[in-house]
């Protein structure tokens, strides 16, 4: 009892319940159910170098320690924020000599592996591929943007997914009903609401909802139902995930995007939320909001840009919580909004050609003439002004360089204010037919 007491007291509940086979091992069907490739290559012991993708608390350390116990192998285990190439170069060592006298492998557990170098990866690359060690690495980030391709070629990849509301109050039920390992021995007890609350604000983590719910036990007393007041305390403050400059950082925003693009307010509205609740800085959506407005929505309904502005501004002047809804109005706007990429995809176009067109010299009419020298040369001689030519256009006049004239990049489309425009440069490009003076 004194040492079961003891362990209680010196490793947190996530640790004393971590799975100790696969049976107990909760989530990642698609990679350890029935039949399935990683399953039946840990239940056969023919295990292989391999990269463990997935948010936090989802089991990518506990699968590393089933990987080495099913294999009989000696789990060593790194930190990519505290190692360096020395202690990778000693942990080879190691197994080299682990290889050579016991005849044993060595499994070298390399956690955050996203947060090495190339110097780093390549330390060990050698060993991983010559079987010294079966190396598995577990990381939050995409591992295509984070480790070298080498090391890559050498493991396979396995995503993990979050831990859906229901594997979290499976977690949360078998930590209550374990004595020796888990919370049963307490004489503290909790319903199913608050037991809910608990898994909801884990997010998908199922460490984070083991150490939620053993501060709730921490706070009540023996023989003490855990209460609504207790697990509103223990959850407040609590956030989503949110990786500032990760992987969910950019999927987020990208999906706001995509749904202002796709004409979803509603959508646009909840990822919104969802990165304002994660702690992503408004002025930052802000920002993108412009980008928005300019990209998918361009000259169809110009006021978009307008809104998205204002709406920066007001974010900078007041804050929250009264320049987030100034974006969300923006947001809500430019989803509605008719679109257009005439613009964006025009600028990219003209890009492209500049960079292939070279420094091509700017036609004599449409130079400036200051001194006496250049109106010799003939700078801006035949240049016609605009507003003296009928309905204040030149017909036929080129404003290119003269290798390319009757060039086209912006199309406008069928919606909003560029119907009006499309119709407006149709209208002046039949008037350059008539002039008889233009390529156009």
């Amino acid at each position: 009892m004194t040492e079961v007491r003891q362990d209680r007291e010196f490793r947190p509940l996530a640790d004393r319940m971590r799975p100790r086979n696969l049976d107990e091992f909760i989530g990642q069907l698609h990679l350890l159910g029935a039949g399935k490739p990683l399953r039946q290559a840990v239940e056969q012991g023919q295990l292989h170098s391999m990269v463990l993708w997935g948010p936090p608390g989802t089991g990518k350390t506990t699968l590393a320690h089933l990987l080495a116990d099913r294999s009989r192998a000696e789990f060593v285990a790194l930190s990519a924020v505290l190692a360096g190439v020395k202690d990778v170069r000693q942990a080879v060592e190691l197994a080299q000599h682990r290889q050579q006298l016991e005849r044993r492998q060595t499994l070298l557990f390399v956690d955050e592996v996203h947060r090495f170098n190339k110097a780093q990866q390549d330390a060990f690359l050698p060993y991983v591929e010559d079987g010294t060690v079966l190396f598995v690495g577990a990381t939050t980030e995409n591992p295509s943007f984070e480790l070298n391709n080498a090391l890559l070629s050498r493991a396979r990849t396995y995503v993990l997914k979050r831990l859906t509301e229901d594997d979290l109050l499976k977690v949360l039920r078998q930590a209550l009903q374990e004595g020796e390992r888990g919370l049963a021995s307490l004489g503290v007890l909790i319903g199913e609401t608050e037991l809910s609350k608990i898994a909801q604000a884990a997010d998908g983590d199922a460490r984070r909802a083991l150490t939620l719910l053993e501060i709730a036990f921490d706070l009540a007393s023996e023989g003490q139902q855990v209460g609504e007041d207790i697990v509103a305390e223990v959850i407040s403050g609590g956030v989503r995930r949110f990786d500032k400059g990760g992987e969910a950082f950019f999927d987020q925003i990208s999906a706001l995007h995509k749904a202002v693009r796709g004409s979803s307010p509603d959508a646009a509205l909840y990822w919104l939320a969802r990165m304002l609740d994660g702690g992503c800085d408004a002025l930052y959506i802000a920002r993108r909001a412009v980008r928005m407005a300019s990209e998918d929505i361009g000259n169809a309904d110009p006021r978009a840009l307008t809104l998205a502005l204002n709406a920066w501004d007001t974010q900078e002047r007041l804050g929250s919580p009264e320049g987030e809804l100034a974006i969300a109005q923006a947001l809500v706007y430019m989803a509605c909004a008719a679109k257009s990429n005439a613009v964006y995809t025009a600028y990219k176009a003209a890009m492209k050609e500049v960079k292939k067109q070279g420094s091509l010299e700017v036609p004599l009419h449409l130079r400036n003439a200051p001194t006496r020298l250049m109106k010799e040369l003939g700078y801006g001689k035949t240049y016609r002004y605009a507003h003296d030519e009928p309905e204040a256009y030149a017909a036929g006049e080129n404003y290119f360089p003269d290798e390319m004239k009757g060039t086209r990049y912006y199309h406008p489309v069928d919606r909003g204010l560029e119907i009006r425009i499309r119709e407006k440069l149709e209208h002046l490009r039949l008037l350059d037919k008539q002039s008889g003076r233009s390529d156009k």
